[in-house]
């Protein structure tokens, strides 16, 4: 059984998260979105939220693609929590040349850690290219529109999480 792990953050779920989910489960058996839990970022939405964000889309993210999706919140080492889930390939979306600096780093780290978990990079969708989940929070706090960047899910969670700071 191939596993792929996706991690990230998700605050929130965006359409260019989703989109990379898709066509990873096109590649693995079973994917795990490892859903991290970073403090050092402060996330809007607390972890459950997250997960949940990710929960309630199951269904679409995997489309025809018969793979079996799984959400696992991890704090540990991506190589760490690789093995806890029994991933042999970590996936990871690139937006930007800007992302691969930062991404071919974390592979080097990761290969010394344990050359035999490979890491897969999935370009975004050009019309993802400029989706980053702090752009999302920052239009959505500023009583933006939303809604070409995340589902009407949530959409709603955001509204929801920025009319309670008022």
């Amino acid at each position: 059984m191939r596993i792929g792990l996706y991690p990230g953050t998700f605050d929130p779920l965006t359409i260019g998260h989703s989109d990379i989910i898709r066509r990873a489960c096109a590649l693995v058996d079973r994917l795990v979105v490892g859903v991290a839990i970073n403090r050092d970022k402060g996330p809007l939405f607390t972890l459950e939220e997250r997960v949940a964000m990710i929960e309630e889309q199951r269904e679409t993210l995997v489309g025809s693609s018969g793979a079996e999706l799984l959400v696992h919140p991890f704090e540990n080492l991506l190589i760490d929590c690789a093995h806890d889930v029994g991933a042999s390939v970590i996936i990871r979306g690139l937006r930007a040349v800007s992302d691969f600096e930062y991404e071919f780093q974390m592979v080097g780290m990761n290969r010394t850690l344990d050359s035999s978990v490979e890491t897969v990079f999935l370009m975004a969708e050009a019309q993802h290219q400029a989706v980053a989940s702090r752009l999302v929070k920052e239009i959505a706090r500023l009583n933006g529109d939303v809604s070409k960047f995340v589902s009407p899910s949530v959409e709603e969670a955001l509204k929801s999480k920025f009319a309670a700071r008022k």
